[in-house]
């Protein structure tokens, strides 16, 4: 009996000493990739202010190009995979270099500064995923914890770059494998995005918050109508990502040099952009996501953020997918609620947290955030609006190193990568 009774607490004091282990590299890895993700916030911020002041920068876009790719050879890093190569490294060992960091830090805010379509989110995704693998290799770290420290990282620069902390600390568990979480990594990304969001918010970083007006109340009717905008999203979103694929396939295919490639894809962003008139479509687009809250967008809205989007990437350019998965969401919530009399702004909120679901195949953290963006008063219509778009986005996904687990038909092993 004292055997069993010494076993047990030689177990709960390891135990006890793992809980504290991950509770302060949690901390520190909040604290260091909070205040990286702090800096690139307020540098995205002044170069998008400088390019809205300087229109003439989108000409110097294929330029910039040219920049983001010698940089990348100068470091030797031309394979490069961006958020791929984060998710693959959790689930099967890639090397994850800290070089990451720096260079997507830099090209994104070239993209941007030029008016190349991305986001930042996705960006963050890579320089927090490297930064927290760094901590765990200086630390010594075996492999299944600096797993753990790449999520921490994740979870640490979007909580801090958006500003949803609860969204933040499940993403990086969920995006990895759909279907089966890594639970082990819940109290350290919990810790590490509460952290990041703490230093942001120290700063002065504000949080994204969007105010919805109008809600029905839930019946039938619009339950049955938001269901409908659910599937459309889903059907959306499968189009987002075969178009991102195929832009980047079609690239590298006419031009197999990654420098004519992009300066190509430059020219044909700026020639685009002056065939539309304006440059509501470069950059992240926040604006027009605000637009579309206050409902007000143009039709082909979401049409052509897609567009843009996958020429900028596809060419090489550096950003994220995830802010413009929220425009193309609240574009065509917004039309589809100003062409059926439903509340455009209710519609706007839906699109944005459908289209999001299915394009990262993340239901969990798809209700989070709208929670944290739009409050809880339109929760039932979320609820409806992520299940359906899950069930019907089919395996498609932004991220080609992304596992579905199981089957979102049947409760059946499938371990196959997204389209």
């Amino acid at each position: 009996m004292n055997d069993v009774i010494k076993h047990k607490i030689k177990h709960n004091a390891h135990r006890t000493l793992v809980s504290i282990k991950w509770v302060i590299f949690a901390i520190l890895v909040g604290g260091i990739v909070g205040l990286c993700g702090t800096a690139f916030y307020f540098c995205l911020t002044f170069v998008t202010v400088l390019r809205g002041q300087d229109p003439w920068l989108l000409y110097l876009l294929p330029v910039g190009g040219l920049i983001i790719v010698g940089a990348y050879h100068l470091l030797h890093d031309e394979k490069d995979t961006g958020t791929n190569l984060v998710i693959s490294a959790i689930h099967s060992d890639d090397e994850l270099p800290l070089r990451m960091a720096p260079l997507i830090f830099i090209s994104t805010l070239i993209t941007h500064l030029f008016g190349g379509s991305a986001g930042r989110e996705g960006a963050a995704l890579q320089m927090g995923g490297s930064i927290g693998n760094a901590i765990g290799k200086f630390f010594r770290f075996d492999d299944k914890d600096k797993h753990v420290m790449i999520m921490c990282g994740m979870s640490a620069a979007f909580s801090a770059l958006f500003g949803t902390p609860m969204a933040a600390a499940i993403l990086p568990m969920e995006i990895v494998s759909v279907g089966v979480m890594y639970y082990t990594a819940l109290v350290p990304c919990v810790i590490s995005s509460l952290v990041a969001h703490g230093v942001a918010y120290l700063f002065g970083v504000s949080n994204q918050w969007f105010s919805i007006e109008h809600i029905p109340d839930f019946g039938i009717l619009p339950a049955v109508q938001i269901s409908i905008l659910a599937v459309l999203c889903a059907l959306v979103s499968i189009v987002f990502c075969i178009l991102l694929h195929k832009s980047e396939e079609i690239y590298r295919k006419l031009f197999q040099n990654p420098y004519i490639r992009i300066f190509a894809g430059g020219c044909i962003v700026v020639i685009l952009t002056m065939l539309v008139g304006n440059q509501n479509y470069n950059g992240t687009g926040i604006g027009i996501i605000q637009m579309c809250i206050d409902g007000t967008v143009r039709p082909e809205a979401f049409l052509l953020k897609m567009i843009f989007t996958a020429l900028t990437l596809g060419a090489g350019y550096k950003g994220g997918e995830i802010v413009p998965s929220f425009f193309t969401g609240a574009a065509f919530g917004c039309l589809f609620g100003t062409l059926t009399g439903i509340s455009p702004t209710l519609c706007t909120a839906v699109g944005m947290t459908a289209v999001f679901c299915g394009v990262t195949n993340c239901p969990i953290t798809s209700l989070l955030i709208s929670f944290e963006l739009f409050g809880y008063d339109g929760m039932p219509y979320f609820l409806l609006a992520v299940a359906f778009s899950y069930m019907l986005s089919g395996y498609f996904g932004l991220y080609r190193s992304q596992k579905i687990v199981y089957s979102k038909y049947k409760t059946s092993y499938i371990n196959k990568t997204t389209h």
